[in-house]
């Protein structure tokens, strides 16, 4: 028997939507013990992924700096650029302007050996499995591991 994706995915999906603000897609991740969601749209299509990495990248040094800057202009008078008014708005920030897209999917007749082609070509952590182009659950880098200690893995 050949082990499929529908044979080890998540079913129940954590998802976001779009207009999801930061806050709700950190808070979401920290309640269920996950690293990173699905955006979906109301049909159930995925539009993008947001992670860890994702939220804290408006937080970096880079971007610290990029402030600094800004705020070094503003201090001289200067006009304030609409790039740094969206930048003061972090809070304000939602799925859609973190998530990262494309997204890498796989439908639920993917075999391990393609799921694991995937995570490792395309270097990512989980695939999105669909079913006529919506979500039905997603698997996991460590699911396809535990598969493979499994020896299921063809």
């Amino acid at each position: 028997m050949s082990i499929k994706a529908a044979d080890i995915m998540t079913r129940a999906v954590v998802t976001a939507k779009p207009e999801d603000t930061v806050r709700v897609v950190a808070k979401r991740l920290a309640e269920h013990g996950i690293s990173a969601v699905p955006v979906c749209d109301d049909a159930g299509h995925v539009v993008g992924m947001v992670s860890e990495g994702d939220l804290l990248r408006p937080f970096t040094k880079s971007k610290m700096l990029k402030r600094a800057w800004w705020l070094e202009l503003l201090a001289e008078g200067q006009d304030l650029a609409p790039e740094f008014q969206d930048y003061l708005r972090l809070d304000g920030r939602r799925a859609r302007d973190l998530m990262t897209t494309p997204v890498v999917t796989a439908t639920e007749g993917a075999s391990l050996n393609e799921l694991a082609d995937l995570i490792t070509e395309k270097e990512v952590k989980r695939l999105p499995i669909l079913r006529d182009g919506a979500l039905v659950g997603i698997v996991s880098r460590a699911d396809v591991v535990r598969a493979l200690a499994r020896g299921e893995m063809s």
